[in-house]
């Protein structure tokens, strides 16, 4: 099978006023960067901030790496120019904050054409607000429409709870609800989703805990607020060399000739259907994406 398959087990926020820090995320081994334009900065530096992703993107050096810019809202004094500025640096996609509804999408696509956006340029939606919890399945199936080029939801946990105050406490009981709307949203779509951030990052176990959490919910892989976080999360959300082993041995079973026709099998004493299967070949995806990465 070939991959087609781009890892996004990692996402790390990078503030656009720091300098330094465009600098060193060119050497983080980090699958996606979101270059921040909106919370991390503050409104005194925000100028500055455009300016510093437009060149840090426009001169290139991020390797394998998926490149993001979280521009600020359209109602913003900042939208429209980040929007413009990110059209221009073209980077891999362009992360909306508080999307409410899939016009939200719809209009910022539209503008994207109107800036003559590459093709490839994709949007990402920040799902933060109660609104966005309500009409989740509405805004992942812009996922379907070629011409929205909606390709991931960004889980902003921080936000969700500040607008609905609901408390992030351990295990997240409270968000859980809007977490797995989301994740279905996003597969009815056919669209990826991240995770929202852990804050106290110094809790290696508390960060280990939400990203296996993370894993069983059916996220594709997690937003980070530092560097120390990236190891932990890609051993989350990397398959283990025997699920990789599992879904090569089954997949290979099921491409025997005898077994064209069947919709079950047995392998090691155990009933595997052809589902299984072809949820292997994904886990195959992701393993073949990320060495292909390394």
């Amino acid at each position: 099978m070939t991959a087609q398959f781009r890892p996004r087990r990692s996402a790390l926020y990078m503030p656009g006023s720091n300098a330094r820090a465009l600098e060193k995320a060119r050497t983080l081994d980090v699958d996606c960067l979101l270059l921040d334009l909106e919370d991390a900065v503050a409104p005194d530096a925000k100028d500055l901030a455009r300016t510093q992703v437009v060149d840090a993107v426009t001169a290139g050096g991020y390797g394998s790496r998926e490149v993001v810019i979280r521009i600020n809202g359209l109602d913003t004094p900042w939208g429209e120019t980040d929007l413009e500025a990110a059209v221009k640096a073209n980077p891999d996609a362009i992360l909306v904050p508080k999307v409410n509804t899939p016009a939200d999408l719809q209009r910022i696509a539209h503008k994207l054409s109107v800036h003559g956006a590459s093709s490839g340029l994709k949007l990402w939606a920040m799902m933060e607000t109660p609104e966005a919890m309500l009409n989740a399945g509405a805004i992942g199936a812009c996922g379907r429409d070629p011409e929205v080029r909606l390709s991931c939801f960004v889980m902003g946990t921080n936000d969700l709870a500040k607008e609905t105050r609901a408390r992030l406490t351990p295990g997240r009981a409270a968000m859980m609800p809007w977490l797995m709307t989301c994740v279905a949203a996003a597969r009815a779509g056919g669209i990826d989703i991240l995770d929202g951030v852990y804050n106290a990052f110094q809790d290696e176990d508390g960060f280990a805990a939400e990203c296996a959490q993370g894993v069983d919910m059916g996220m594709d892989g997690k937003t980070l607020i530092h560097p120390k976080q990236i190891v932990p999360c890609h051993a989350a959300f990397s398959p283990s060399e025997e699920e990789i082993a599992w879904a090569r041995r089954i997949n290979e079973i099921f491409a025997e000739p005898e077994n064209a026709g069947k919709g079950a099998i047995q392998v090691d004493g155990k009933m595997v259907e052809r589902l299984h299967a072809d949820m292997g070949k994904r886990v195959i995806a992701i393993a073949d994406a990320i060495a292909a990465r390394s």
